[in-house]
């Protein structure tokens, strides 16, 4: 792929060099380019993710002194970058860099495998579940850094939202930065349409029903993440179909108005009916006995997202096959009634 973002790097008056990595204060001015993948980006968040290993609060002291430039005038901090911006960067302190192999899965574990659709703006998988989005808190790769290894052509890559660990389906991300603001602001305008399939337990009885409970989040005593039902927390509406009965077990459709937290395992839990094998919100004791009949992991899956193109405009629908796991067990409860 053919990268457009100019760096060099070079003392005022002596030929360029690169960029030193290494811990010691360079001698050199760098300059960059401005490219698809910075643009509309603010320069503060724009110098964190460039010079990677320098402390934030000297990024900040060198956009208040005017030591960065973008095409020779001093900006904010929450100047927006556009295309073909000069930016001047002054010489810095920055962390060794040290390179690392990332380790890229056996073919069948590969995400490439699960592409559901891909353009130049544009990569939609089919996220496993038992995979975290990302890494961190103890993970040490999660979607977004093995698909980077596996397309590295790719220079921008971003995810366009988020899916829990043990959710798998309809991922979107973005290989251009215009196309993830577009994806955002549809988000925000409640322009998409995103819809999950879910087994819960219990006998649910109406055909469409709109769960309204406000969220908000909290950390338990070993320091885990958790959301419960608070009036005074953020607004979260999810709509919910009858799909399936079962004699112990309904099958819905959650369609999501809002994108919180845990919103839709949350709403089903607060209401009665919570998630077949939900290890967060679930009937623990229930979980037990369907691990036990072949149900290992959580049964939510993100089946189908509805949006317009964010740069063509095209209207979009991505589907992802319900797994196989999810729907042999489907099966066993039908061939049981």
């Amino acid at each position: 792929m053919k990268r457009n973002t100019s760096i060099y790097s070079r003392p005022d008056s002596a030929p360029s060099k690169p960029l030193q990595s290494k811990p010691s204060t360079t001698n050199a001015v760098t300059w960059v380019v401005v490219d698809e993948s910075g643009e509309d980006q603010r320069i503060d968040n724009f110098l964190l993710k460039t010079l990677k290993g320098v402390p934030k609060s000297h990024i900040y002291r060198i956009l208040r002194s005017g030591e960065v430039r973008v095409n020779s005038k001093r900006v904010s901090a929450e100047y927006r970058l556009t295309l073909e911006d000069r930016i001047r960067i002054p010489p810095v302190r920055v962390a060794e860099t040290v390179e690392r192999k990332v380790r890229i899965p056996p073919v069948g574990q590969r995400l490439a495998e699960r592409i559901l659709f891909e353009d130049e703006g544009l990569l939609v998988i089919d996220k496993p579940a038992g995979l975290a989005v990302h890494g961190g808190s103890g993970i040490s790769q999660g979607v977004i850094e093995q698909l980077r290894a596996e397309f590295p052509q790719c220079r921008f890559l971003e995810l366009a939202h988020r899916l829990d660990r043990e959710t798998s389906g309809v991922l979107l991300l973005a290989k251009k930065r215009s196309a993830l603001t577009g994806l955002h602001t549809m988000m925000r305008d409640g322009a998409m349409d995103k819809r999950y399939l879910t087994l819960v337990s219990g006998q649910w009885k109406n055909a469409r029903q709109s769960v309204k409970l406000s969220l908000t989040k909290y950390l338990t005593a070993d320091g885990e993440r958790r959301v419960s039902v608070d009036k005074e927390g953020q607004s979260a509406h999810t709509i919910f179909r009858l799909i399936e009965n079962f004699e112990n077990f309904t099958l819905l459709e959650a369609e999501l108005k809002t994108g919180r937290t845990h919103q839709i395992r949350v709403h089903l839990a607060h209401t009665g009916f919570p998630i077949a094998c939900d290890d967060k919100y679930g009937d623990f004791a229930l979980n037990k006995m369907l691990i036990k009949q072949g149900l290992k992991r959580m049964f939510l899956h993100a089946y189908r997202i509805t949006f317009s193109h964010p740069l063509s405009g095209q209207a979009m629908e991505i589907t992802a096959p319900l797994p196989a796991e999810l729907e042999a067990f489907l099966r066993s409860l039908r061939g049981n009634q």
